[in-house]
């Protein structure tokens, strides 16, 4: 088993115990990303459509430091504090992803890290020719 950490300038910074990511031979396991702006760490807007479009930029970036891209995510969580955004979120996905698209969950929560209103995870597979050696 190899297992790696996964670290990028490219998107936010850990703001507690945890990497940005990490991959365990093909598997990549992406840790939450709230709307942070990478180099200043601040939140992008206080609006949901702006905050959606840097999580997956924010996620995209993760990837892309892990030796992949978004078409290798295979499962998706997006955590919002207002599920009425969730149409948005769908809308936003489509510029994001092509088909097949990830699975994915929605939760609905009260509340998410420096008052974002949307997170996601994810876990990627890494296809044999995207495979870093280590």
């Amino acid at each position: 088993m190899i297992k790696e950490i996964i670290q990028t300038v490219n998107a936010p910074e850990a703001i507690g115990t945890y990497s940005q990511a990490i991959r365990v031979d093909r598997l990549v396991f992406l840790s939450g990303q709230i709307p942070l702006l990478p180099d200043k760490m601040t939140l992008v807007d206080s609006e949901i459509s702006p905050q959606i479009v840097q999580v997956f930029e924010n996620l995209k970036a993760v990837a892309e430091a892990a030796g992949g891209d978004l078409g290798d995510i295979v499962k998706l969580n997006v955590y919002l504090t207002d599920l009425i955004h969730f149409p948005l979120v769908n809308e936003i996905m489509g510029r994001f992803f092509q088909e097949p698209y990830p699975a994915r969950a929605a939760v609905g929560v009260s509340a998410l890290p420096k008052g974002a209103l949307i997170e996601m995870d994810a876990v990627m597979y890494l296809k044999p020719q995207e495979y870093p050696a280590s």
